[in-house]
């Protein structure tokens, strides 16, 4: 390899990327990625501004179109876009929000907007940069104007192309196919974003129109129930503790805090978080003030205030949604995941605190219900504690994984894979077919434990989950330590049958509810076995009807069409080159799109509640697939 010098790094090598150039170079700087998670992120900056809006009092209605062309259209009846010329960049205002990161109306001190979600200016130019073209109407100061921008850049000057007594914005943009993996945008995603912002802004009716089909499919999201319907829509499918909702709100030091808690008869803990309207996905200094605040109330007005209940024993069931509204929130990256204001824990715990104790004390019904199940929750955490001691002295004996699992020769967990395979048949072909060096494959009995409704002491005692935990070496729950995982990759490896979707569906529930921070690290797969065995005078495989009908017209004359029913009815060279070799084969790599639609689809699935599972598959029966198509 050729050296090069010194000489050659020079000012001639500096790169100055000129206005929306930027973005359109490292789009996943300023919105996560292509993927279609990035897609439809375009919509809700968009609807971001119009909820800003909102959040002033100043619009009720929004609307969001997908068109039949691919394009979309948002729209509100807001104050519109201001369309003068700006006093120092002598260019209209609509033009410098649209072509220039970090501009608007949110960076000043007045009270153009003093409780907004989008604050660091680069949502609209995002938009504008990352789309083919971009047609903004503002209807504003009597007039309606009209610009359009070309991949970023301003075709001419704002226009006025008519009068018009009312206000607001409309905005329509055609995704950059160049720029995305893909540009078909999805209604039910939407859909659930949407509902949520309904939710969470209880005065403003948002309108979701699909114009790709016939005929166009429409939903209206209308909540003037705020955040108690949120909370009834959360827990349709879990049987709760209490009829009650508890909900409250206040205001102290300009911060505004609304809240609902209500406890399920389930293991785990949910609490969803928004700082104006905008979710934080990992928390923050407004969801720690209100957790201290539940721990304190709980405590205090309990009888066992000197107990040993742990905070986590007094949030087991419980399901809360957290709203605040505050001026110049503090987020942890352009993604808002975090909020950092120090300030705002103190006063979220002493609003928070005082409602609940009045809440709690006016139902002692409901008081009662959450202390009993706090109380089961500490026992049952003293007897996966002693559980936990007792195998962790001996844990290679209980699992018997001198024959159980076959593990791999190297240490390197980056480097390494667990195969959860269905079956003893289909483990020993994994186990002759696999590369010993780096794979490891640990065969399953049957089906697993439903662990939606299972404490952990249910779950230690059951042996498939138990040597699935002890397998992977990282713990569960709160002493999840991915640093310890033996794997880089945990592999579901199912028979394609019903049998095996729901094993599949079982151990999904398992990592989700138990070992999240696995899913959430990207950790987590679903090996993706062929469908058809197609031999003429070599061996083809297809994974769907389709594919295997394209090949056997391609390959022509007589071909021998084998369809798998398992994985144990292949050997260990066809699974090793279907399945296992990195090279050849195909794995879906599992992800939590949405923590809050992920947790109300696993409580309906798999839940006690009967109604709600067939409401479920009623709704969503026409779009089911047992496998993921041939292009998927």
């Amino acid at each position: 390899m050729k050296k090069t010098s010194g000489n050659d790094y020079t000012a001639k090598s500096i790169q100055v990327l000129e206005g929306l150039e930027a973005i359109r170079k490292r789009p996943g700087m300023y919105i996560g990625g292509t993927g279609l998670k990035s897609l439809h992120h375009m919509i809700y900056e968009v609807v971001d501004n119009s909820i800003d809006e909102a959040l002033m009092d100043a619009c009720n209605k929004i609307s969001v179109e997908l068109g039949a062309d691919g394009a979309v259209c948002v729209s509100d009846n807001g104050r519109g876009i201001p369309v003068e010329e700006h006093p120092s960049l002598k260019k209209s205002a609509l033009e410098i929000i649209f072509t220039t990161l970090h501009s608007g109306g949110k960076f000043g001190g007045d009270d153009s907007y003093k409780r907004a979600g989008g604050l660091h200016g680069v949502g609209l130019s995002v938009v504008n940069a990352l789309s083919c073209w971009v047609e903004v109407t503002a209807n504003k100061n009597s007039g309606v104007w009209f610009l359009r921008f070309e991949r970023g850049v301003p075709v001419g000057k704002v226009k006025k192309i008519g009068k018009g007594k009312e206000t607001g914005t409309k905005i329509k943009f055609m995704p950059d196919p160049a720029v995305f993996d893909s540009t078909e945008f999805c209604f039910d995603t939407l859909e659930e974003r949407l509902k949520e912002m309904a939710f969470l802004t209880p005065a403003v009716s948002i309108t979701l129109v699909d114009e790709r089909q016939t005929p166009h499919r429409r939903a209206i999201y209308n909540f003037p129930g705020g955040l108690k319907q949120f909370m009834a829509s959360v827990n349709c499918a879990k049987e709760t503790l209490h009829k009650e909702i508890l909900h409250g709100k206040g205001e102290k030091d300009g911060v505004s805090i609304e809240f609902a808690v209500q406890y399920t008869d389930e293991y785990s803990e949910s609490i969803y978080s928004f700082v104006n309207n905008i979710k934080t996905r990992d928390g923050g200094t407004h969801e720690q003030g209100f957790k201290s605040a539940l721990s304190r109330s709980l405590k205090g007005l309990s009888k066992d205030r000197d107990s040993d209940l742990s905070v986590e024993d007094l949030r087991e069931g419980l399901t809360a949604i957290l709203s605040v509204r505050m001026t110049d929130p503090k987020f942890e990256g352009q993604t808002k995941g975090k909020l950092e204001n120090s300030e705002v824990k103190g006063i979220v715990e002493s609003v928070v605190y005082e409602r609940l104790v009045s809440l709690l004390t006016s139902s002692p019904s409901t008081l009662s219900a959450i202390v009993k199940k706090a109380r089961e929750a500490a026992r049952a955490r003293e007897a996966a504690k002693r559980s936990r001691e007792v195998r962790k002295k001996n844990s290679m004996e209980v699992l018997g994984l001198s024959s159980k699992l076959a593990q791999c020769s190297s240490k390197n967990a980056e480097e390494c894979e667990l195969f959860l395979v269905e079956g003893d048949s289909a483990g020993g072909s994994a186990k002759q077919g696999r590369n010993p060096q780096y794979q490891a494959i640990l065969p399953l009995k049957g089906k697993i434990l439903n662990c939606e409704k299972s404490r952990v002491s249910k779950i230690l005692s059951n042996e498939e989950i138990r040597s699935i935990i002890f397998s992977i070496g990282a713990g569960i729950e709160k002493t999840l330590n991915l640093k310890e995982a033996r794997y880089k990759k945990i592999i579901i490896m199912t028979d394609a049958d019903v049998d095996g979707e729901h094993i599949r569906t079982l151990l999904l529930t398992f990592f989700y509810r138990f070992m999240k921070p696995l899913i959430e690290s990207g950790n987590l797969y679903i090996a993706r076995p062929p469908l058809y065995r197609i031999q003429g005078k070599t061996a083809h495989y297809a994974y769907s009807e389709k594919e295997k009908d394209a090949l056997a017209r391609r390959m022509g004359g007589k071909v021998e069409i084998t369809r798998y029913k398992g994985l144990g009815e292949m050997d260990a060279e066809q699974l090793w080159n279907t399945t296992m070799n990195p090279e050849t084969r195909v794995l879906i790599r599992v992800t939590e799109e949405d923590a809050l639609h992920s947790d109300v689809v696993f409580s309906t699935l798999m839940g006690s509640a009967t109604e709600p599972r067939k409401a479920f598959v009623e709704k969503h029966a026409k779009k089911a697939r047992l496998r993921p198509s041939a292009d998927e």
